[in-house]
């Protein structure tokens, strides 16, 4: 694929032994799992990815593997956010040196109090572009606690051009992204939607043009933008309605661990460990996301066997 990136990119998780260590077959296997999937591209060390869980070295060893074993069947987009603006470009330059595609970043932030100012943010931006050379997606999520309105987001977008993709997760996201699509005119390339695709159809129908997921069903889900896209919004809808409960499921009660118990369960990955302090899904809780991704059978329960 090449620009406008456009369709399903999901978000690849890190996998671990169960003992906490990287587990490089494992991480291995879920890039072959994605692209059999048929995603359009591959996100790696996100908040999904528990990119903050991760060592420097790890990343790196997470990024090189990564990029290795999709082999340019699919664009690879690269999480390179940081507070550190020069450790945020030092990590985008590196991306765009092994072969990334994009990359995806959050607002400068640290903790609840420490954030950029608006003209920060488009110089920390422009170091980042400067230093990679390829498209950034802006991510626009509640976990930074950085407001980023529409009009900053396109004078960030006209005065740093590779800011060009925006995936937006916060509440009203089908209201800000209408309103980002007609502000921005052709400075956004791509306006995608994210939050595990539970708010997908109204972001479809405001104008977005792909979504970021889990790596838990998106052979499920694209069938969704598919024929949105193609302008049958009754197919969509149905086919929406048909996985919604389990994208609530896994959006309300498990986060970043969905992927990885569906994974395990069909085989993909020996371990679904998360790294403390994170813990491990309750047992009814993985129990219930089980029995609703058996009703569906994603290519993670069959992948492997």
């Amino acid at each position: 694929m090449t620009e406008p990136y456009k369709g399903i990119l999901p978000i690849a998780p890190t996998i671990f032994h169960d003992n906490g260590d990287l587990d490089l077959d494992g991480n291995r296997r879920v890039m072959d799992l994605m692209v059999d999937q048929g995603v359009d591209g591959i996100c790696i060390l996100a908040n999904f990815s528990e990119q903050f869980l991760l060592t420097d070295d790890e990343r790196d060893q997470v990024m090189r593997l990564s990029l290795e074993q999709v082999a340019g069947r699919v664009p690879v987009i690269v999480t390179t956010s940081h507070f550190s603006t020069r450790i945020a470009a030092s990590r985008a330059k590196a991306a765009a040196d092994a072969g990334a595609k994009m990359l995806m970043m959050m607002p400068p932030y640290h903790g609840a109090l420490l954030k950029a100012d608006e003209q920060g943010m488009i110089e920390h931006f422009k170091q980042v572009a400067d230093a990679c050379g390829i498209p950034i997606i802006l991510q626009d999520a509640p976990l930074s606690g950085v407001t980023l309105t529409v009009p900053f987001m396109i004078r960030l977008a006209r005065e740093v051009p590779l800011v060009r993709y925006f995936k937006i997760e916060v509440a009203g996201t089908a209201n800000k992204l209408r309103a980002l699509i007609e502000a921005g005119g052709e400075a956004v390339a791509g306006p995608f939607d994210g939050e595990e695709a539970i708010t997908l159809m109204a972001d479809l129908d405001a104008g977005a043009t792909g979504t970021m997921t889990s790596a838990m069903i998106p052979d499920l889900i694209k069938p969704i933008l598919t024929a949105h896209a193609e302008g049958d919004r009754e197919q969509a809808a149905a086919l929406y309605a048909r996985v919604l409960p389990i994208i609530n499921y896994e959006n309300r009660q498990c986060g970043l661990r969905s992927a990885k118990a569906v994974m395990k369960e069909g085989g993909v990955i020996k371990s679904e460990a998360v790294r403390h302090p994170l813990t491990p899904l309750h047992p009814k809780t993985r129990e219930g996301l089980i029995e609703l991704a058996r009703a569906l059978d994603p290519l993670a329960l069959r992948w492997a066997k």
